[in-house]
């Protein structure tokens, strides 16, 4: 997909404000959309709208082209909500390599920040009404105020303030309450890419909480569950049995940053082409939840693999 960076003929004044701008906007794009692919449409929308307004009349670049990515994603969301209810299998968000976080003065922002983008918290943010996600988004994540949310969205500010209180109370009632301590994650990964790797199914159910819950999206476009398998022996052996297929005799498990958590990628000819996210409990350190993503059509976000193999990854 071309982005203003490449567009002939960009000029300046339009190109400085939204290059400096870009990681907010696709930031905002991603966590209300929960897609890679839709986040980076919605861009491409919102710079030919820049490029097309009268700027000069724009006191404030930043807020203009926020408010433009958040309509232009609230537009988006709406209509791909009718989509997901025929959707086959189950639905998850599609992954997104992440960087380790930079060390800055505000730690607990940074953490805040990577919890708004886990997998976990996008599920969640998915059975927030298309309003409700983008008032939490704005106001819970980059926070901003009532008021300037709802000149952004044309919504009456105590419309905007209901609609916040809503969104919070949801997010809250079923926010994840999960360990994210990265030595113990590292720890796990590692654990779990030997025991694959090994095919040890022992090993496996050790890593696994007796009630775990494990989802697998392949969108009707490759085989997998179309319904949650619950159980660390029904969960260890589904997830052996995959990897034991044929035509993944080829595949290596690697570890990568996910959605800002140490997570694993499946690797096939050095192009990742699924990602395994996981919540640990915060209490004994297993896997309570798992998901697979394996559509192929949901994997854009890890075309920026660069190889970060750990002990104990080999091929399957």
């Amino acid at each position: 997909m071309s982005t203003a960076e490449h567009i002939p003929g960009a000029s300046s004044d339009a190109l400085g404000p939204f290059t400096a701008h870009r990681r907010l906007l696709f930031d905002v794009a991603y966590r209300m959309l929960g897609s890679v692919v839709d986040a980076e449409d919605v861009l491409q929308d919102a710079w030919l709208s820049w490029d097309r307004a009268d700027r000069s009349a724009v006191l404030n670049p930043r807020a203009y082209l926020v408010r433009t990515v958040t309509n232009l994603s609230l537009n988006r969301l709406t209509s791909a909500r009718a989509t997901r209810e025929t959707y086959i299998g189950p639905w998850l968000p599609e992954p997104l390599l992440t960087e380790a976080l930079p060390t800055v003065p505000d730690g607990a922002h940074e953490a805040e920040m990577a919890e708004t983008v886990s997998t976990a918290m996008l599920v969640v943010m998915e059975s927030l009404s298309p309003l409700e996600r983008a008032v939490f988004v704005l106001r819970e994540v980059f926070g901003y105020s009532y008021a300037e949310i709802a000149e952004a969205l044309d919504r009456a500010e105590a419309t905007v303030r209901q609609t916040a209180h809503r969104a919070r109370a949801h997010v809250q009632a079923r926010r994840p309450r999960f360990a994210t301590e990265p030595g113990q994650r590292g720890e796990v990964t590692r654990r779990f890419l030997a025991a694959c790797a090994g095919g040890d199914l022992n090993a496996v159910m050790e890593l696994l909480a007796p009630e775990v819950t494990a989802w697998s999206d392949g969108g009707g476009k490759v085989t997998a569950a179309r319904r949650p398998l619950h159980g660390a022996d029904h969960v260890a052996r589904w997830l052996l049995g995959v990897l034991a297929k044929p035509s993944l005799q080829a595949v290596t498990l690697e570890s990568a940053r996910v959605n800002g958590e140490e997570s694993v990628v499946f690797v096939y000819g050095g192009v990742a082409c699924a990602a395994l996210t996981y919540d640990l409990d915060p209490v004994d350190g297993r896997v309570v939840n798992l998901r697979l993503q394996v559509n192929p059509e949901k994997v854009a976000g890890l075309a920026g693999w660069a190889g970060r193999p750990v002990d104990g990854a080999s091929g399957m």
